[in-house]
């Protein structure tokens, strides 16, 4: 993305709200993953030494979102992005890959490793329980026609709620089928029984 758009002197408008849709899409994606709903949490439960790590995790966190609202009030403000103002945008892009990046190496390098070591396994079976009910109700917002990012953060509010509730207004229920109305006039007459005696009249002729 960057490398396209410094190959031009301005930058359309349309071409910022692309480049916020896909920073933010990105960022929902790291939001609301497994990690950052059951993991982290129960690793700040569990041991005070988390927690430089995951104010340093926060901070990278944090850097990213300003990026991201940073190309949100230039596409608020702005008719179009001239020259240096191109630059600008391609850093804030930059600094949003980077803080992400970053974030993602130390979760895999230091964030795991000290999981392991200080959550207990009963919690450990706690929290692989939360995953599969996650994706339990991954799969139902799912089928309910929501895509999967969207259906993604439903759940994961879903499971935060009391209860495992959830917003009706979240989810996008598929619409009922309609079916036709049908009239009594319209409806078929219903056989007429016959009698004991007529029934008899026609046993004996088939026999």
């Amino acid at each position: 993305m960057r490398t396209t758009l410094m190959q031009q002197n301005r930058m359309t408008l349309s071409q910022l709200e692309y480049a916020c849709e896909n920073l933010n899409t990105l960022y929902q994606a790291c939001h609301w993953r497994k990690t950052e709903m059951y993991l982290i949490p129960a690793l700040r439960d569990a041991t005070e030494r988390a927690d430089h790590l995951l104010d340093e995790l926060n901070r990278l966190n944090q850097s990213a979102l300003t990026s991201i609202r940073l190309l949100q009030e230039k596409l608020g403000a702005l008719a179009d992005v001239r020259d240096e103002q191109v630059s600008e945008v391609c850093d804030s892009i930059d600094t949003f890959c980077a803080a992400l990046l970053k974030r993602l190496e130390k979760e895999e390098q230091e964030l795991f490793a000290l999981a392991r070591n200080a959550i207990a396994g009963e919690t450990w079976f706690s929290i692989a329980n939360q995953l599969m009910m996650h994706d339990k109700h991954l799969d139902e917002m799912k089928r309910s026609g929501l895509p999967p990012a969207e259906a993604a953060q439903v759940t994961a509010r879903r499971r935060a709620l009391p209860g495992n509730e959830v917003d009706d207004g979240q989810i996008s229920i598929p619409g009922l089928q309609v079916l036709p109305v049908v009239r009594v006039d319209d409806l078929p007459a219903p056989p007429v029984p016959r009698s004991a005696r007529q029934l008899s009249r026609d046993d004996a002729i088939m026999k």
